[in-house]
């Protein structure tokens, strides 16, 4: 069986449609079709759902995905490591990250990364903590900036980041600098992400609080635009807080809430080399 057509495959669930797998891999969406009907010739049942808001995997390809992610990564790994042997500097490495803070860290580290090993091709990918720590163990990234989450990986330490509260400049708790924990029930919240596995729902559950949930938005400057609007306060990482300015106030949460923020890494021997290289030369840019 040819990992390039279970790449295809994948490809074609991650974009939600042939087109889009086709436009993503070079390929024509003819040959894309081609590819998936093969694949599921050689499976012996469906692998895709078709309709016309895109494509899905059958239960029997969910099943199946696990394998498939690992069969591609693996693939990409051998191809690594024979490059490696014969002299040669390429690869394919995807890099996740929770925190926007570290996009400008990131991009210098690939600048400076690339300037040296042109062959090496480097995807950000976004997500919440809990999301990229899934897409780690599935496979589908190679390593995370993430809050600490519990999986399959080594974890390696960055900074101890705090939970704050933006709230508007004429709050009353201005005056205390200091948000009380318990303000979030009756305060009108502004929920990021939500129905998300995120440091602030963990937040929640661990103290037992229900917010007073009023507004919704998976965006963080929606969020700082409707607190500084008055509609609410909003709970986000210290990380995030920073350097927006308005008419907005960052509050400690009081008692001090503490998130710890990492990289989330398989172990060495399990990463593809380019991978394993990059992590190596970009660390220092995090710390």
């Amino acid at each position: 069986m040819e990992t390039e057509k279970i790449k295809i495959l994948l490809e074609s669930i991650a974009r939600g449609g042939i087109s889009g797998a086709a436009e993503g891999l070079g390929y024509t969406p003819s040959g894309v079709s081609r590819a998936i009907a093969a694949l599921e010739a050689e499976t012996g049942f469906p692998l895709l759902v078709r309709n016309h808001s895109g494509v899905f995997p059958t239960k029997e390809c969910q099943t199946l995905l696990p394998i498939m992610n690992n069969l591609v990564h693996e693939a990409e790994r051998y191809k690594q490591v024979a490059d490696e042997i014969c002299g040669l500097e390429k690869g394919h490495i995807t890099v996740g990250t929770a925190y926007h803070t570290y996009y400008r860290r990131l991009a210098h580290a690939i600048a400076d990364f690339t300037a040296s090993y042109p062959g090496i091709i480097v995807d950000i990918a976004e997500g919440t903590s809990s999301e990229l720590s899934g897409r780690l163990e599935r496979r589908e990234a190679d390593f995370c900036i993430i809050s600490r989450r519990s999986g399959n990986f080594r974890w390696i330490p960055l900074c101890e980041d705090q939970l704050v509260v933006w709230v508007h400049q004429n709050h009353p708790c201005v005056t205390l600098d200091k948000y009380p924990l318990q303000q979030l029930k009756t305060d009108p919240f502004i929920q990021l992400y939500p129905r998300r596995e995120t440091d602030n729902s963990l937040f929640f559950s661990e103290n037992g609080i229900q917010p007073n949930t009023r507004f919704n938005t998976y965006d963080v400057y929606a969020a700082y635009a409707m607190v500084e609007a008055g509609l609410g306060v909003t709970l986000t990482n210290e990380l995030h807080a920073h350097g927006w300015g308005g008419n907005v106030k960052i509050l400690p949460i009081d008692p001090p809430q503490v998130v710890s923020i990492g990289i989330a890494a398989p172990e060495e021997e399990k990463m593809a080399p380019a991978a394993r290289r990059f992590l190596a030369f970009a660390e220092p840019y995090f710390a």
